[in-house]
């Protein structure tokens, strides 16, 4: 009880002291250690890189959950060491309407039908979604907390402790300029040189900690850059199930675009008879010109210059013969035809030949 009574003493002494000297320091009426000039650019450099680290991870939280009451219920059950239970995105919500209204509506009509093929697509959507939202979570969110919840927290004791042992060996050189006996002012030299010596070696334990924050620099942008390449993927993977969802449509029967209204009044039977026998029937290829078109791909020889070659970056599933299917990774050799769609290609692969879209290459040479 008595040891406890005089550290209890001793401490409120030391925070006494110290509180008299900060307080004097601020009116100008004690001197303060200054630290070198680089110490104070580490100093700086780690206050930097703590805000911009907050401000980045709290808006990477909103952009992968805008919704900021599921922020905050995501939020309690991390507090509370709790897995955050699994989330329905908007889109696999659509994905379901979309489905129940088809099932509702009539999944046999154009309009039904339509509603599964978007549905489905809205679900692949969503489930992308997740699989990013779950990969930024690991590979960035994370880091950038463990840095604000751990290196942080232990930089900033250590210059609490600095700040202290500062205070203690300014005081220190206070009461030595004021001793006038010998007694006295041999008892502050060695005060002081004991307030020295703590004094540099915590300066030397913080200044390690600080130069430390290189370390995470190069941590965060490995971080970064594995983010970047998850939120590529994730857009990829959209593109491309958009590209299968509008190719779907455009072959499906019943599935309009624009105006649905017929150009002109019908045709009567006997004019239409007509029309049939007087009209040339012509197969035309889509993104061709009907002239062209009419002519077999396997009878169009390459243009003399102009070829290019071209790497496939997505599979391709080809719609009818006209066109070519595709590997990704693969390489062909494409070439444009006057008149062409400019979205779309002429592409070759030994003694296959073909249309390929434009948005499934990555040009060469």
């Amino acid at each position: 009880m008595d040891f406890n009574m005089k550290k209890l003493a001793s401490d409120a002494g030391i925070f006494f002291t110290r509180a008299v000297q900060f307080t004097e320091e601020k009116f100008g009426q004690a001197e303060k250690t200054e630290l070198d000039a680089h110490f104070e650019n580490l100093l700086a450099r780690a206050d930097s890189t703590k805000n911009w680290t907050e401000k980045i991870l709290r808006q990477t939280e909103v952009l992968l959950q805008p919704n900021p009451s599921a922020r905050v219920e995501e939020f309690l059950y991390e507090k509370l060491d709790r897995k955050v239970p699994s989330r329905v995105t908007n889109g696999e919500l659509l994905a379901q309407y979309m489905s129940e209204a088809a099932n509702e509506l009539g999944p046999e009509t154009p309009y039904g039908k339509t509603l599964l093929k978007v549905g489905e697509t809205e679900k692949r959507l969503g489930a992308a979604e997740r699989d990013f939202i779950h990969s930024a979570s690991i590979n960035f969110l994370t880091p950038l907390r463990n840095f604000l919840e751990g290196d942080w927290r232990t930089i900033s004791k250590e210059r609490r402790i600095l700040q202290n042992r500062r205070l203690d060996l300014d005081a220190s050189k206070a009461r030595l300029k004021k001793a006038k006996a010998a007694e006295a002012k041999a008892a502050a030299e060695q005060e002081l040189r004991v307030a020295q010596t703590e004094f540099d070696r915590q300066a030397e334990v913080t200044r390690l900690l600080l130069e430390g924050i290189s370390s995470t620099h190069v941590n965060h942008l490995r971080c970064l850059q594995e983010f970047v390449e998850s939120q590529a993927t994730y857009y990829a993977q959209c593109y491309r199930h958009m590209l299968d969802l509008q190719k779907q449509l455009g072959r499906f029967p019943g599935t309009f675009v624009g105006n649905t209204e017929p150009a002109s009044s019908p045709l009567s039977g006997a004019s239409l008879a007509t029309a049939a026998a007087t009209i040339p029937v012509v197969p035309t290829v889509a993104g061709m010109p009907p002239t062209e078109a009419a002519i077999s791909l396997d009878d169009v020889a390459p243009p003399a210059s102009g070829t290019r070659k071209a790497r496939v970056l997505y599979d391709y599933e080809a719609a009818d013969s006209s066109e070519l299917a595709l590997l990704a990774d693969e390489l062909i050799t494409v070439y444009s035809l006057p008149g062409m769609d400019p979205d779309w290609l002429i592409g070759e692969r030994g003694n296959r030949k073909g249309k390929v879209p434009v948005t499934y290459l990555e040009l060469l040479s």
